[in-house]
């Protein structure tokens, strides 16, 4: 059966820990804000939902080199939904994998970074993504490769809840349940809102544990802005042999700006230096 929310948090990190991925969380969404500022506009929205997922993963699970992003024994991670481009490569730059001055002409003419990330222009990036799901697909592909391989890196992937809507996506859940793709993780960023509004009301997809559980997959349901959640989730995956696993994390979208929390108008937006001061301040007030 899939793990509620309540039996998945009863893990804890230290608190050392949980105060040094929270405060780089804090940091990449303020940079996040920044660089839109600058490039006129983005995903902000669903960059800020993703945003603790994909720290973790760098910053405590991922073996990643950021001074050699082509290391053949690294892990991979494909960002399916593609249109978080903004807040992954923002994380890449922080870490270093190339130099962040470079985000300043984000989407730019002649610029490295287009809104949805190229894997041959931005180094870190493992797959080019943005016609949403096919990155789950690449991604088991990824994984699959390397068992036959035997190559011991393991594969992350973060889908939305809105590809939740495309029959590729279901696909994928009975490819990786066929094949027994337990060397790859899938996270299912689920806001619960695309660009058209509610995903309820365009197409419910609830019970969603239920239904992936029933294509055969380990189940985790948590909240995806509790490092601790995050964290134990992803170990218990890691020690499932039998299934693939999914760990469907409840976020927010706009996480971490009051005004752009929840709101479907924040799909994709830009924002003047007002705008941009009173995002800043709402994120700094936590």
């Amino acid at each position: 059966m899939a793990a509620t929310q309540a039996e998945a948090k009863s893990g804890g990190l230290p608190a050392a820990e949980l105060q040094r991925l929270t405060g780089i969380a804090k940091r990449v969404r303020e940079k996040i804000l920044h660089v839109t500022e600058k490039s006129g506009g983005g995903h902000l929205g669903g960059s800020f939902s993703q945003t603790d997922i994909l720290v973790a993963l760098y910053h405590k699970y991922m073996r990643v080199d950021p001074k050699n992003p082509k290391w053949e024994e690294r892990d991979r991670f494909v960002l399916s939904k593609g249109h978080g481009g903004i807040g992954h490569a923002t994380l890449l730059g922080d870490m270093g994998f190339f130099e962040e001055v470079k985000l300043e002409k984000f989407n730019k003419t002649e610029s490295i970074f287009g809104m949805h990330l190229d894997r041959h222009k931005v180094p870190g990036v493992d797959a080019s993504t943005g016609s949403l799901a096919h990155g789950f697909a690449i991604g088991l592909g990824f994984a699959h490769g390397a068992r036959l391989t035997d190559r011991k890196w393991h594969t992350y992937i973060v889908i939305s809840d809105g590809e939740l809507h495309e029959g590729t996506t279901w696909e994928a859940f009975l490819s990786g349940a066929q094949f027994k793709i337990t060397n790859a993780t899938v996270f299912v960023d689920f806001n619960k809102l695309t660009i058209d509004g509610f995903t309820a009301q365009i197409m419910n997809v609830e019970p969603i544990d239920k239904k992936i559980e029933a294509f055969g997959w380990y189940v985790q349901r948590i909240d995806g802005h509790d490092f601790n959640q995050i964290c134990e989730a992803i170990e218990n995956a890691a020690a499932e042999t039998e299934r693939p696993s999914c760990i469907i994390c409840d976020t927010v979208k706009g996480k971490g700006v009051d005004f752009m929390e929840n709101q479907p108008k924040w799909h994709y937006g830009g924002l003047d230096n007002e705008l941009a001061a009173k995002a800043l301040a709402a994120l700094r007030k936590g």
